[in-house]
């Protein structure tokens, strides 16, 4: 009920705090254990997808929520009106009573009290959540505040997260790669970037390494020019930017085109092989911390989806280009 409360005083006055905006997640999340719609304020035309499809509240994981896990990290736009999420859930399990775990992102669009929109990516993957409760929380620096004078606005917040897409599509390990030196990337709870070298291994070197290293930095990774099967990364939804803590909060989706793109130049000149072989695509949410115009932490869940999938919330033509788009 103060939940309630809260978003109903807030958009009286025609904002949303982030206590409000967040509270809204957890009431949506509540819900859905119960399987029951009717306490959220829902607008008449609310718009929902999971997993890029159209469907009818409630629907969907609707049918099968059991209940909230222990990882949780919001991106909260006040301006917008917009929240977005990555957390851990359980779902029902195939016995009675048994329960597996999930990971979920989550945007909601709250409007004059209500949910607007609901947009949804459900990543089925056990491990993925147990890799991230693991973690415990979510690193300390997305919660902290960057001092006002330090603060970017959402344009440069949003075009320094684009430059990252950019650097990775089609990449030559010639662009510019905005990232701190202690950059570090977590995707479905696994670090990717900066992972120790085992014992009795020798670190892969770029200039000879036919394909790129988790064990490298962020930098290094894009230096390389080893990412370059990522054919094209399209629909850069920017859904909430929050310049109070340096946050970028997107979804997007990596082709994977195959067959000659498989083929290409390294930077120093050496013709490799790499990446999948059959067409695919990576449907993900990815969020950025954002330090005096460089990214310094990154994080993303993502699954495998059919090629050349459309959001659901883009026309064909959006949803097939690579260009950023801001969504108020």
């Amino acid at each position: 009920m103060a939940a309630a409360a809260l978003g109903q005083s807030n958009n009286a006055k025609g904002s949303c705090d982030r206590a409000c905006l967040e509270g809204f997640v957890d009431r949506y999340l509540d819900a859905m254990v119960a399987h029951d719609p009717m306490p959220l304020p829902l607008a008449k035309n609310v718009r929902f997808t999971e997993n890029g499809q159209k469907l009818e509240l409630p629907d969907g994981l609707w049918n099968s929520m059991a209940g909230k896990g222990t990882y949780r990290l919001f991106v909260t736009d006040m301006q917008t009106g917009q929240v977005a999420f990555i957390g851990t859930i359980r779902e029902e399990g195939r016995k009675a009573g048994e329960t597996v775990a999930a990971v979920m992102a989550l945007r909601l669009k709250i409007d004059k009290a209500q949910i607007a929109e609901v947009e949804t990516l459900v990543v089925r993957k056990e491990r993925a959540a147990q890799n991230f409760e693991k973690l415990g929380k979510p690193n300390p620096v997305f919660l902290e505040t960057i001092r006002p004078g330090d603060r970017a606005s959402r344009e440069d917040l949003i075009k320094t997260a684009n430059m990252y897409f950019t650097g990775m599509q089609q990449n030559d390990g010639k662009g510019v790669y905005p990232f701190t030196d202690d950059c570090n990337r977590i995707e479905n709870g696994s670090q990717t970037t900066n992972v120790p070298t085992p014992t009795g291994e020798t670190r892969p070197d770029p200039a000879t390494a036919t394909g790129y290293s988790g064990q490298w930095g962020c930098k290094e990774q894009f230096q390389s020019g080893l990412l370059h099967f990522v054919t094209r990364i399209r629909d850069r939804r920017y859904v909430a930017v929050d310049p109070e803590r340096g946050l970028v909060f997107s979804f997007a989706f990596f082709d994977h085109s195959a067959g000659k793109t498989r083929t290409f130049q390294t930077p120093n000149g050496r013709t490799v092989t790499a990446g999948p072989n059959q067409p695919w695509t990576w449907e993900l949410a990815e969020m950025f911390r954002i330090e005096n115009g460089k990214l310094r932490q990154i994080e993303a869940i993502l699954d495998r989806a059919p090629y050349g999938m459309n959001s659901g919330w883009s026309n064909w033509e959006d949803g097939m280009s690579s260009r950023a788009r801001d969504i108020k």
